[in-house]
């Protein structure tokens, strides 16, 4: 008996020990598969002002601050991107990140956390870390360490920053950064530039708390103001008042649409307006846009 017990028992270990080494193939390629999508990613970099800087790589905008009191930076992009957007960086300055500013919890804004807080300090709202701790694989280091409810100044490179909270609108932690004497503003993904939005419902997000957050950060900037959009070009007021336009004739569709009792097929078999015809996109198509106006207005 106690030889057939061992035999049992190493068998078991060669089958865990088997299953172990698949298991760590099976992650490697994982990981590999994963960092060969982002290999040709090139992060490139627009001066807007003296110490303001807007990167972009594959996921949403990175606003950059970097002067004498060291660098600032908004959202980081995927995780495997992390070394080439810190490669970008002591292109202009070196050394490492003192502030991480995360505009809501998303992963393709949120995916370098874990490399750069670890050196740095990551702010964000309340929701923000919420989101982020629900996933009990998030490292500590990619968590917000400060937090705020509404709104909350950086005093930085000669300027001072104000971190925004309009209430739900893309999520429910959106936040936009403003650099006061810079004229420089980050809009999270409260702004995908001539593209339908994506409204996280799941997340928090709002239909109405969008349109009524980017009217607000309308009146908060002017002609001059340079705004990052959390996807697409550099932009200017005029391009997120034609932004904000778009919002408004389709909130007005949907809501003539449905007081006239059309059903959501109906609505997906006309489409949207022909004049939106090509704001549709490769994530948010003008299918996935008309089902998320119907499902919230």
């Amino acid at each position: 008996m106690v030889f057939k017990q061992h035999q049992i028992n190493y068998k078991l270990v060669k089958r865990t020990a088997i299953t172990t080494v698949l298991s760590g193939l099976l992650f490697s390629s994982a990981v590999t598969a994963n960092d060969d999508r982002f290999k040709d990613v090139t992060i490139t970099s627009t001066q807007l002002t003296e110490n303001t800087y807007m990167f972009s790589g594959s996921g949403g905008n990175i606003g950059v601050s970097a002067g004498s009191d060291g660098i600032l930076i908004i959202d980081d992009q995927f995780a495997p991107l992390a070394d080439k957007i810190t490669a970008k960086l002591n292109t202009i300055q070196a050394g490492v990140p003192k502030y991480i500013v995360n505009t809501h919890y998303h992963g393709d804004h949120t995916g370098g956390n874990a490399h750069f807080g670890q050196h740095g300090t990551i702010l964000a709202h309340h929701n923000v870390l919420k989101r982020l701790s629900a996933n009990a694989d998030t490292p500590a280091s990619a968590l917000p360490v400060i937090t705020y409810s509404k709104n909350i100044s950086i005093h930085f490179n000669q300027d001072t920053l104000e971190l925004i909270h309009l209430g739900p609108g893309h999520t429910d932690g959106d936040s936009v950064v403003h650099w006061q004497q810079a004229n420089v503003i980050h809009m999270g993904d409260l702004f995908f530039k001539d593209r339908f939005p994506y409204v996280d419902l799941k997340g928090g997000g709002s239909v109405m708390g969008y349109r009524d957050n980017v009217s607000a950060i309308l009146d908060l900037i002017n002609d001059d103001t340079k705004v990052i959009p959390g996807h697409g070009d550099l932009a200017n007021k005029s391009e997120l008042l034609k932004f904000k336009h778009m919002l408004d004739d389709n909130i007005n569709w949907m809501r003539a649409e449905k007081e006239q009792n059309k059903s959501l097929e109906e609505i997906l078999k006309a489409g949207v307006p022909a004049k939106y015809k090509d704001w549709g996109w490769r994530f948010i198509t003008e299918e996935k846009w008309i089902n998320t106006l119907y499902q919230d207005l």
